[in-house]
């Protein structure tokens, strides 16, 4: 994402629409105490009423830069990607690169990357080199990723207006919109391109393979810098067309779809499904493109704040903005549920994340102090389980969340990037993903006393004395899995939750002593952030410091948790506190499970 776009992203013409009720007046928002004193919480869970299958929607990840990946730390993280499968599950992770297509000798540097995939001779003849997008595509593949393969940028050889072609942006300064970022100057060379592309991947890693990935072209063609104010929304629908075409030719059971637009689109978007449904295909000249699935993104905008919620630069602190995120999807999902003919058509959230700029650090935009800590954890755990819920609402089928964030090689520690991982060191927003991949099997109905209804955030926000502390469950077969998050808008200090998560409806199997783990992300739990501090914040940890860090990082049991709880009748209690800001994951297994 382009960090200068945060009013873009809510594309003009378009409101709220069927996802929101007419008055939010009905909804009260909780009163918590004074953080001098926890607040009760009663959370209960109905493990005999199934809601929808646990779908693992939240694995799936990007970057500008694709080249991190196969550096020392990017095939780290990589492989811990990879490893978040849940257990048992055929879904394996996936990730969206941009700058696959891009010119250059594939040196990395923030919101750039290159591959050299196509080059021309004096005659004007195409040249096709695979070797970097190869090396990217086996470093995913050997550490259980799959690709969602992006269709871009623009080589400059094939660029409308190649010069300048590498940006020069860097945080608070530069031009990101040059070469890279234009339409084709031949769009049947660009289609020919797409089928290469396809056609070696097939050849190189095998049907069965590629017809498991995701193939799009572009990415943010409704605003600037990913599409010039001289080019049209036809010139990208054309060039879309043409990219389509090749895949599909190289592979006709390709996954083809689109467009990953900022935000709902607008027009733009709404022009593009009308034309991939029943217009002319430039390229095939036949009724419409194939869509196997709608991507678009979802943003929320954080702000740094005094006291009285006033912006200021200095001396204040970070408030997210959850509300323009889901304001983002509800509008997305009432679009994609007002074309019955897309009603089973999977949706990806092509780039779901609190701000839009991932290299934007928080030392030049205080807003992003977020990034390291526990708050970008309950942040996303709140997000996600609202994802699920108003997919379920509008009658769409929500299949994928790609947080788009990764790492930055060599960077110092810390540096308030929006990644996993820094230097190898993963960050507590991780955790929030380990905590999701161990849960499976169907959600189950729960409700939390604390819980604000979506409408009310969208609206609102999560601010002042209000708190969110709510909850998501899933059952499997032997195993029972609560999440619980207790989130507010405003990084500063706030009560705990005193919970109460009571269970009912356990299958008689769990009758007796149940094996009970509770994880745990907060300020003291499965946080390297915490740690480093704690340290003195070396700027060049030791040997030792540095295994101490890559061990706080890693997803941690809560201490002096019980091991074993007594179900009766199908029923338990439970009670632990939530500080704000935590996340906790309850799983409860019996039988072999349990073993």
């Amino acid at each position: 994402m382009y960090p200068a776009i945060p009013a873009c992203v809510r594309a003009p013409g378009f409101v709220l629409g069927a996802l929101l009720v007419t008055s939010l007046a009905a909804y009260a928002q909780p009163v918590v105490p004074s953080p001098a004193a926890p607040f009760p919480v009663s959370i209960q869970v109905d493990a005999t009423k199934s809601v929808g299958e646990m779908k693992p929607f939240w694995r799936f990840f990007g970057a500008d830069e694709p080249n991190y990946a196969t550096m020392k730390d990017g095939r780290k993280l990589i492989a811990e990607l990879g490893e978040l499968r849940p257990k048992d599950s055929p879904q394996p992770t996936y990730f969206r690169a941009h700058n696959l297509l891009t010119s250059g000798d594939g040196t990395p540097a923030p919101k750039w990357g290159s591959t050299n995939a196509y080059t021309e001779d004096a005659q004007g003849r195409p040249i096709y080199n695979w070797t970097i997008l190869d090396n990217i595509f086996d470093t995913y593949l050997a550490r259980g990723v799959r690709p969602y393969a992006q269709i871009g940028f623009m080589p400059q050889a094939l660029s409308l207006h190649p010069e300048p072609y590498q940006h020069d942006w860097r945080p608070g300064s530069g031009n990101l919109a040059t070469g890279w970022a234009s339409p084709p100057k031949d769009y049947e060379k660009w289609g020919e391109l797409a089928y290469q592309w396809a056609k070696h991947c097939v050849e190189r890693y095998g049907k069965a393979e590629v017809e498991k990935w995701y193939w799009e072209v572009w990415n943010e063609a409704n605003i600037t810098p990913y599409w010039p104010r001289t080019a049209t929304p036809e010139e990208f629908y054309k060039m879309h067309d043409y990219a389509i075409a090749g895949v599909r030719r190289a592979l006709p059971t390709a996954r083809v779809g689109g467009m990953d637009s900022a935000g709902t689109g607008g027009k733009f978007m709404t022009d593009f499904i009308e034309h991939v449904l029943r217009g002319t295909n430039y390229a095939t000249g036949q009724k419409g493109t194939p869509l196997d699935f709608i991507s678009f993104h979802a943003k929320g905008s954080p702000t740094y704040v005094d006291a009285n919620g006033r912006a200021v630069t200095t001396g204040g602190h970070v408030r997210m903005g959850i509300a323009s995120q889901l304001r983002n999807l509800s509008d997305e999902f009432a679009i994609v549920a007002s074309h019955p003919e897309l009603k089973n058509t999977p949706i990806i959230i092509g780039e779901s994340d609190p701000d839009t700029c991932a290299a934007c650090t928080a030392q030049v935009y205080p807003q992003n102090n977020y990034r390291n800590g526990a708050l970008f954890a309950s942040y996303s755990a709140a997000t996600f389980g609202r994802e699920l819920a108003m997919a379920d609402r509008a009658g769409v089928n929500l299949e994928g969340v790609t947080s788009w964030a990764f790492e930055f090689e060599d960077q110092p520690y810390f540096a308030g990037f929006r990644v996993l991982a820094t230097n190898g060191i993963d960050l507590p927003v991780l955790n929030t993903f380990r905590m999701f991949s161990k849960m499976s099997g169907q959600r189950v109905a729960v409700t939390s006393s604390h819980e604000i209804p979506v409408n009310a955030i969208i609206q609102n926000g999560v601010r002042g004395e209000q708190a969110d502390v709510a909850s998501l469950a899933s059952l499997d077969a032997n195993k029972l899995a609560v999440l619980v998050w207790h989130y507010h808008d405003d990084d500063v200090p706030g009560s705990a939750a005193d919970v109460t998560l009571a269970l009912a409806g356990l299958p008689a199997a769990a009758n007796g002593n149940a094996k009970l783990t509770h994880w745990r992300i907060d300020d003291e739990h499965s946080n390297a952030f915490t740690a480093w501090k704690k340290m003195g914040s070396p700027a060049g940890p030791n040997n030792n410091q540095y295994r101490a860090l890559v061990a706080a990082g890693q997803l941690g049991q809560l201490a002096g948790a019980p091991a074993v709880v007594t179900v009766a009748n199908g029923a338990a209690t439970l009670k632990f506190a939530l500080p704000r800001q935590g996340v906790s994951l309850v799983v409860l297994e019996w039988g072999a499970a349990a073993n």
